[in-house]
């Protein structure tokens, strides 16, 4: 009879992928490409957590100008709202102020760089900000080796947590300064309600 302290075989990679409609089916994705419209729609986010990612886009000549933050992205259980801020005449004063207020509660991985990104792109300072990898290296400590402040990466925290796949490639590297196509829209959308989601997950190990 094999012993309780044997360790049991890993388990193996997950075959589906992420997506934020399958983790959240009443959830709705609004793609907001104006400052009034954003201002009208984000005064109905109610304070809680919120998955947040930022895109910008990339620079195609070495040593080139790194370009100003495109597209701020903020997921909860309800709505993904995707915010092109380079399509506005400016930025929207409704989502300064959500990223300002700490009763929001911004959850990504490497978000200290996003924060100083924006704050350096369009002075906004953020505020209430969750590191998902340090939170994850707190609540579930014997699974992750290696130094406190090592950053496990996004992708490797949804394969052991929501056991899911979560897609990148070539699309990371687009143009999320122009009319975003459906499969930009569907890959922000899920990078930002994942770290909602694993913020959750992993508060419920806390």
């Amino acid at each position: 009879m094999a012993s309780a302290l044997e360790k049991l075989p890993p388990r193996p990679a997950p075959t589906c992928a992420y997506t934020w409609n399958e983790a959240s089916p009443s959830a709705r994705l609004v793609y907001l490409r104006d400052a009034d419209e954003a201002n009208q729609v984000l005064s109905r986010l109610q304070p809680g957590p919120l998955g947040f990612d930022l895109e910008w886009k990339p620079t195609y000549v070495k040593g080139g100008h790194e370009n100003r933050v495109a597209l701020v992205q903020l997921a909860n259980g309800d709505t993904i709202h995707l915010i092109q801020i380079s399509a506005m005449k400016e930025f929207p004063s409704k989502l300064r102020e959500i990223l300002e207020d700490g009763s929001y509660i911004k959850a990504g991985v490497g978000i200290q760089g996003d924060t100083k990104k924006l704050f350096t792109d369009w002075g906004v300072s953020v505020r209430s900000c969750a590191d998902l990898s340090l939170l994850a290296r707190t609540v579930d400590g014997a699974r992750w080796r290696g130094k406190y402040n090592v950053s496990i990466g996004l992708a490797r925290l949804v394969e052991i947590y929501p056991y899911r796949l979560l897609g990148k490639g070539k699309i990371t590297r687009s143009n999320w300064e122009g009319w975003l196509k459906p499969a930009q829209q569907q890959y922000a959308a899920n990078d930002a309600h994942a770290g909602f989601h694993l913020y959750q997950l992993l508060m419920a190990m806390a």
